[in-house]
């Protein structure tokens, strides 16, 4: 059996300032410190190790959602208000687990470095706005501090659909009620449907996981609340191509006139290593929808969305190809990086001063 128990290794997490704690069958208990694994010098883990380690952070319910499903998401609470989002899930009929110490203290919009329009978009009445980015590019952290902003300045009724909730917000000047996928509301879809029948202002959709769920965000939108959400697509003409795509034939060109009307921004996001090796950094592209972008969506030209990003820093737009050569210009990234993560190469040469390639 492990020598270590559970609460000395999430203790270690903290105190070795890891971003994520590993439990697997053969291999010691692992953090990831700066970006890289670290394997801790004591002896691999055996299945009753990590069986008990499992059931030890997965309460009764989820742990039994594991041995029927595979795997379980859920949060949980630890000493001095620390918060860990936890998969508990098994692997060649083992148990597993991969655990995240989230940020305790939520940093300012501009500590991100989200783009300023991003602070606009905040006090829009209505519409739809999504955050998109891989998993693990810290999309529900820039969506949790957005959301601050709002119950921090403005007297809304914020209700929000998670899987699991990962930050606690507390009452400031609006009022805040946060659901869990399993323990307060059984689907996303679901969620949102009873949401638009407890008076909301503002309403997080965690994912868009499905048609129902897009369908009921963009309802909501369109009917006088501001939605936020998430996607796993990256650039702004990807996530709108996704969401159009999830519809029947006959039904995506009405999708894409309620689009062009009720999307009002999407923010993509990536966390890249940092060029010093301490940690990683975002970047990020935002699009605002104009009346030029709107024009685009309806008519199913979103492949040139990209060039009115290019020229739209008057309204606040920012491409990925600028987010990335001004980390590289501030020394933050390398300049691999910024070629390697651009979605248009050629653009990313340009504001580098190089020629572009032949």
């Amino acid at each position: 059996m492990s020598t270590i128990p559970l609460e000395d290794l999430l203790r270690l997490v903290i105190e070795e300032d890891a971003s994520d704690l590993h439990i697997a069958v053969g291999v010691p208990p692992t953090l990831r410190i700066k970006g890289t694994l670290t394997k801790l010098n004591v002896a691999p883990l055996a299945p009753a190790d990590t069986e008990t380690l499992a059931r030890g952070l997965a309460p009764d319910f989820h742990f039994d959602k594991v041995n029927t499903e595979g795997s379980a998401d859920f949060a949980i609470s630890f000493r001095d208000n620390n918060r860990f989002r936890v998969n508990v899930y098994r692997e060649k009929g083992n148990y597993a687990a991969a655990v995240r110490l989230l940020p305790k203290k939520l940093m300012a919009l501009d500590e991100i470095g989200l783009p300023p329009a991003v602070r606009d978009l905040l006090d829009l009445p209505r519409g739809l706005v999504l955050v998109t980015g891989p998993t693990g590019s810290g999309k529900t952290t820039s969506l949790a501090s957005m959301l601050t902003v709002i119950n921090e300045t403005s007297p809304r009724h914020i209700i929000t659909i998670e899987d699991p909730i990962e930050y606690y917000l507390d009452h400031k000047l609006g009022v805040v009620n946060q659901r869990e996928i399993g323990v307060d509301v059984p689907t996303f879809a679901d969620g949102l449907r009873r949401a638009l029948r407890q008076d909301p202002d503002v309403i997080l959709v965690g994912e868009m996981r499905d048609l129902e769920t897009i369908e009921t965000a963009i309802t909501a939108a369109e009917t006088g609340h501001l939605v936020f959400s998430t996607l796993h697509t990256t650039g702004s003409a990807r996530t709108i191509d996704r969401i159009v795509d999830a519809f029947p034939a006959d039904h995506q060109e009405q999708i894409r006139v309620q689009l062009s009307t009720n999307l009002k921004a999407v923010l993509s996001q990536l966390l890249l290593p940092r060029a010093d090796g301490k940690g990683r950094i975002a970047v990020h592209e935002l699009m605002i929808n104009t009346p030029s972008i709107a024009a685009l969506i309806r008519d199913n030209k979103s492949f040139r969305i990209q060039n009115d990003i290019l020229t739209g820093s008057k309204f606040g737009m920012v491409s990925l190809e600028f987010s990335l050569v001004d980390l590289y210009q501030r020394g933050l990234i390398t300049r691999d990086l910024v070629t390697g993560m651009a979605q248009d190469q050629q653009v990313a040469r340009q504001l580098l001063g190089e020629p572009a390639a032949v």
